[in-house]
């Protein structure tokens, strides 16, 4: 249906109106009374409205069949606050609704639901409406007179609008729930809601406890599953996940998102033949999605399926969908079987868009690493011509894949001359910093944090950037530690944060808060270069055995870190451990 045709329809005319009496109908008494000579100066009246309201509404239809939807809806927010009429005011909130006009769509369901009291379709869209526009409690009062009613409630859109707000608009959200369901224990999706919120603020094994003492009382109700499914997978308990999820899908086989969440988990549980298999199920299930072609073209590839993965990607392709995408992971396999033209024909075939820059990357690395500098070069001044918009990334490609490929010195005139041309990008004067630190040109490399820290004070990443090359790199520890320490105070969980003050706590001596912080950090982001520090702290602290387990692990992760073998060469006089 095109847009026009779909408006009209949400204007036709209202029920409760009755129409302008026509040559063929006979008169009522309102209509009568319009034809008489007017006793008085009062306004005549069309059923129950009068006659400027109802030549509004009509000029408001006329304007929706010629595509003026402004006036439509001028119109009707206009009548619907004068006349107090539910059906005015629903059909002004259909079509506010319809045009996206947010602030309308929420004055004309509260209009609607004030004005309808009893109708339950009213209550739950100002309840929806209010919970969009951030007031929770009154949408907890509306959505109760749906509950009331025995009327479909949304409590989990309450719960899940909620997840961008602060924390104290989330507790006072929780609050509500608690006090409903004092009042009604069994309503599962009040439940539903309050698991949703738990989870929002971390505390999953209060959320899934709460599910789990409130099971799903049909058969039919899927998203209390695929939430406690999820939930078992953060808290490590993926093994109880997957039957959980199989005893749904026995119970509802046609059920989309449940085989899609089996199948997903399966991947995240490295089950990827599996995964594959479940994919391939559901694609013969569902032939014509190719969201799920996509992702089993991606399961294929990570079980270096690369026939079955080119064949699914290749379809795509013909398929005019996901053609960008397609051809960067055809390039990917090109490369895993060595075939260096086609992978960059391929990358080459990838348009502007959210692949455009990995395909470049890739491109160029490709080239250099090959000693076809010169090529790369000329395929990234190109793409600048082509796609301007991407200047910079391209700019930054290029560096990063000299600096990568020992070209440092070609890398840093890169950068000089991006940062001519774009002398307020802050990324650019990063990224020479970082290339100067790896040149050993210190000077360098502090005069461009120092610039972006003058530019953001409360750049954390620049702070801590240069503070921990100071602490590792210089003497200057104190200096070092006032900058780390501002950076964590701007984000205290940031791993790299927490290195680099563990590091710096190294250097000063402090070494049970060095390995405190340090134990945060591996904790968050289980790193080599972490586990370096940690291990060398744990060294110094009298933890040589702990020490050796750390950095073992880590050279599971990491069997090719160069800073893992240094470290430990240095402290124990062997490679190896």
């Amino acid at each position: 249906m095109n847009r026009s045709s779909a408006l009209l329809l949400a204007l036709a005319l209202l029920q409760g109106c009755q129409a302008l009496p026509g040559s063929g109908e006979a008169s009522s008494p309102a209509a009568e009374q319009a034809a008489a000579p007017a006793a008085r100066p009062e306004p005549t009246v069309y059923g129950s409205f009068t006659q400027d309201t109802l030549y509004s509404l009509l000029v408001a239809e006329l304007a929706g069949q010629r595509n003026r939807f402004d006036i439509a809806l001028d119109n009707y927010m206009v009548q619907a606050e004068k006349t107090q009429d539910a059906g005015v005011s629903e059909r002004a909130f259909r079509i506010a609704e319809y045009l996206g006009a947010d602030q309308s769509t929420l004055e004309a369901s509260l209009l609607w639901a004030k004005n309808d009291p009893e109708n339950i379709d009213a209550q739950r869209a100002a309840a929806i409406q209010l919970a969009r526009a951030g007031r929770y409690d009154d949408s907890m009062s509306y959505m109760e007179k749906v509950l009331q009613g025995q009327g479909d409630t949304h409590f989990d859109f309450l719960a899940l609008s909620a997840a961008e707000t602060d924390q104290d608009t989330r507790d006072g959200l929780l609050k509500s729930f608690d006090r409903l369901l004092q009042k009604y224990p069994d309503n599962s999706q009040l439940v539903f809601g309050k698991a949703l919120l738990l989870q929002q603020d971390g505390k999953s094994e209060e959320a899934l406890a709460l599910l789990e003492a409130h099971p799903p009382q049909q058969d039919s109700e899927i998203a209390p599953v695929l939430l406690r499914a999820r939930l078992l997978q953060s808290l490590d308990r993926g093994g109880e996940a997957l039957p959980l999820l199989r005893k749904s899908i026995a119970r509802n086989p046609d059920d989309k998102r449940l085989r899609l969440t089996y199948a997903r988990m399966l991947v995240e549980q490295d089950r990827i033949d599996d995964a594959k298999n479940e994919f391939a199920s559901l694609l013969q299930q569902y032939p014509d999605d190719d969201e799920l072609r996509y992702s089993l073209a991606l399961v294929s590839l990570e079980a270096k399926a690369y026939d079955e993965a080119s064949g699914y990607l290749q379809d795509l392709i013909d398929r005019d969908s996901h053609v960008d995408a397609a051809h960067l992971n055809l390039g990917r396999i090109r490369e895993e079987r060595n075939d260096l033209e086609g992978a960059l024909s391929e990358y080459a075939q990838v348009g502007a868009g959210n692949d455009y820059l990995p395909a470049q990357l890739r491109q160029a690395d490709i080239l250099i690493a090959n000693g076809r500098t010169d090529e790369a070069i000329r395929r990234l001044d190109q793409a600048r011509d082509s796609q301007p918009d991407y200047a910079i990334q391209l700019y930054l490609i290029e560096a990063e894949t000299l600096g990568n490929n020992g070209k440092e010195d070609q890398a840093r005139r890169v950068l000089d001359n991006a940062i001519k041309q774009y002398p307020d990008d802050l990324n650019l004067l990063y990224t020479r910093a970082m290339l100067a630190e790896k040149r050993d040109d210190l000077a360098q490399m502090e005069k461009d944090l120092r610039a972006i820290i003058t530019r953001e004070p409360e750049n954390a990443m620049a702070l801590n950037a240069l503070g921990y090359t100071l602490a590792d790199r210089t003497t200057r520890y104190a200096e070092a530690r006032q900058l780390i320490e501002k950076a964590h105070q701007l984000t205290p969980d940031d791993p790299a944060v927490l290195d680099s003050l563990g590091w710096v706590n190294y250097r000063l001596g402090n070494l049970d808060e060095a390995e405190r912080l340090l134990r945060r950090a591996l904790e968050r982001f289980p790193d080599h270069e972490v586990a370096a520090h940690l291990g060398e702290v744990l060294w110094a602290n009298g933890k040589q055995r702990e020490a050796r387990q750390v950095w073992a692990k880590a050279f599971e992760a990491q069997p090719d870190s160069t800073i893992l073998r240094k470290t430990i060469l240095r402290l124990t006089g062997s490679e190896t451990l």
